[in-house]
């Protein structure tokens, strides 16, 4: 787990697409070669341009995956790992216990 950590900061975390690709290291148990190709291909960019943070923030924006500082109605935390969940085909944990708790009213 601390290598991929190291890794995915790194490459920039939330700024880039460190976050993720360590998240497809940890629930796809992927390499880094493979979760950074995976997660480019997901993205619609190279993986060189995976770690340009102005090329990132753009899209992140675009996309509604979350960025580091505050946009006026741009998606944060659980609404943003929603959209991460869509993008990269995977289940969150996160997301999962909020929708059994919208679920339960």
């Amino acid at each position: 787990m601390f290598v991929a950590h190291y890794m995915a900061s790194g490459m920039g975390g939330l700024r880039t697409s460190g976050d993720l690709v360590a998240r497809m290291q940890f629930t796809k148990k992927m390499r880094l070669n493979e979760a950074k190709e995976y997660v480019a291909k997901k993205l619609g960019v190279t993986t060189f341009e995976m770690s340009d943070e102005q090329i990132m923030r753009e899209l992140r924006e675009e996309l509604r995956i979350g960025v580091v500082t505050g946009v006026p109605k741009a998606p944060r935390g659980i609404s943003a790992k929603m959209n991460i969940e869509d993008l990269l085909g995977i289940k969150m944990n996160s997301c999962e216990f909020f929708r059994s708790l919208i679920n339960k009213r």
